[in-house]
């Protein structure tokens, strides 16, 4: 069974926001029509992270937007978020649902067909497949695994994938005709004069492209 929808999937990372907080990306994303909410905060104290998580849960939550934290198990518990998204180097997916539950939504982040089959093997729900392109947001991101990897990829599973790494609205159909179900975007739209517009064009390009 296919759970969650991944279609336009923003990670409110405020390190490159214009000084924009998480909340207000949280908020502008689901008023544009993304369809899930990753919060990414990599270096501050977990009280900190906790705070801002419990502040963007109650918004996704009303708005049926899935609301997942990066990395922090802990974090995504206590704020009674949907699920986690944990690297390679992180929890193990199985370790991950072990301790939040059927119920969650555990994403896994997969480079090479190797992890990603590994990853479906473990449990997760969905993928983060990348970097599709190069991007600045993320240094160890490694070099960009381009559109076949992601057509690859998709043949040897069957969750869903999300193509991650330097997708815009200019090439986010690409993305999805070569296999992803989704995109998740960080600068597309925190760089954004206009978030919530940036968010509707990116829906616009994924569900053209998925209605082919």
């Amino acid at each position: 069974m296919t759970r969650g929808d991944w279609r336009v999937y923003v990670i409110t990372d405020a390190r490159h926001a214009r000084g924009r907080s998480h909340r207000e990306i949280a908020e502008a994303a689901i008023r544009g029509g993304a369809t899930a909410v990753q919060l990414r905060m990599k270096e501050e104290p977990a009280r900190v992270i906790l705070d801002v998580a419990r502040g963007i849960g109650p918004v996704c939550r009303t708005a049926g937007v899935a609301f997942i934290v990066n990395d922090r198990l802990d974090v995504a518990m206590l704020a009674g978020a949907d699920g986690v998204h944990v690297g390679q180097d992180d929890l193990p997916p199985t370790d991950a649902r072990a301790v939040m539950g059927p119920r969650a939504l555990i994403g896994v982040s997969a480079a090479t067909v190797e992890e990603a089959i590994a990853a479906e093997r473990a449990g997760a729900d969905y993928l983060g497949v990348g970097a599709v392109y190069g991007t600045a947001t993320k240094s160890d991101a490694g070099a960009p695994v381009g559109l076949a990897r992601v057509t690859e990829i998709r043949r040897a599973v069957r969750v869903p994938l999300v193509g991650i790494g330097g997708i815009t609205v200019e090439n986010a159909a690409a993305v999805i005709r070569a296999g992803a179900h989704g995109v998740a975007v960080i600068t597309a739209v925190t760089l954004a004069e206009d978030m919530a517009d940036a968010v509707r064009r990116l829906r616009e390009a994924v569900d053209g492209a998925s209605a082919r």
